[in-house]
């Protein structure tokens, strides 16, 4: 069985006109929608040339997807498809790479040129494969992501310097005064791995797009709270000392392997310090 998933009812037509009275027509399903707002079926594997501004609320729709599928084929603007599959150290490696590829084994398949459309769009493209990791991992995705956020506010800045910053210690000193003046269970609950929870959140179609986290690989200056170091509070040097276990404190996000960052988390964690 075939489901095909279109928004635009004259190619529902003509999608139906062409397989009517074929062998074929009893194993093709049409849903006519907006795939972003509809509740897929079961699936297997997934090919799609989608439009390139849903790409990425859609790969993280698929990922989210329950039972996993199998594999999915897509072809994406190639700038897209490049920051999914970059790794550690390249210059496209940003917090998209790192969400999608904690979920996910991604390879790149093929550039499909510009040249080969009519009329020719703006843009190269690229077909990726997609295979969700099975199991999941267990990470907790607000958690996650809230984390991730704040390793890659510039991701050549050295996590010591992102750390130190006035707003990102707020945050944090916010999150563990609030889990600290929970019950035990309550903190056991909040801070758990429930990795139910929707991945949507992840999907950050602007943010991907933009080039905010291409940094240029300058260490200029920062907003950062570095106050006497006289008067350094209780709760930064607990920040701090999290990020000096294992020289975290001198690295960068854009260097990290996604091992790293579950370990890093992990610590953070297990010293009450929070993200979500």
């Amino acid at each position: 069985m075939v489901i095909a998933v279109e928004l635009d009812p004259r190619m529902v037509l003509e999608l139906q006109r062409r397989f009517q009275g074929t062998p074929l027509s009893n194993r093709l399903k049409v849903i006519q929608g907006d795939v972003l707002k509809t509740d897929l079926p079961y699936f297997d594997i997934c090919v799609a040339n989608i439009p390139y501004q849903i790409s990425s609320p859609l790969t993280f729709k698929l990922l989210n997807h329950q039972p996993s599928f199998r594999c999915a084929i897509i072809m994406f603007q190639r700038e897209f498809a490049m920051r999914l599959v970059a790794q550690p150290g390249d210059t496209l490696y940003c917090r998209l790479s790192v969400n999608t590829q904690l979920y996910a084994r991604v390879f790149h398949l093929l550039k499909v040129g510009k040249n080969n459309f009519r009329p020719p769009p703006k843009v190269d493209s690229s077909v990726v494969r997609v295979e969700p990791r099975k199991p999941r991992p267990q990470v907790n995705p607000k958690e996650w992501d809230g984390f991730i956020r704040i390793c890659f506010i510039r991701k050549n800045k050295t996590l010591g310097s992102i750390f130190r910053m006035k707003n990102v210690l707020s945050l944090l000193e916010k999150n563990y005064k609030t889990l600290r003046a929970l019950q035990p269970s309550q903190i056991g609950s909040s801070a758990g791995t429930d990795t139910e929870m929707d991945m949507s959140g992840l999907a950050d179609y602007k943010e991907d797009q933009s080039s905010m986290d291409l940094d240029d690989g300058t260490d200029d200056e920062m907003e950062v709270e570095d106050g006497d170091d006289t008067e350094v509070s209780e709760f930064k040097e607990k920040v701090l000392a999290v990020l000096k276990e294992k020289n975290f404190y001198e690295k960068r996000s854009s260097k990290l392997s996604q091992e790293e960052f579950l370990y890093l988390l992990s610590r953070f964690n297990m010293a009450g310090i929070h993200f979500s």
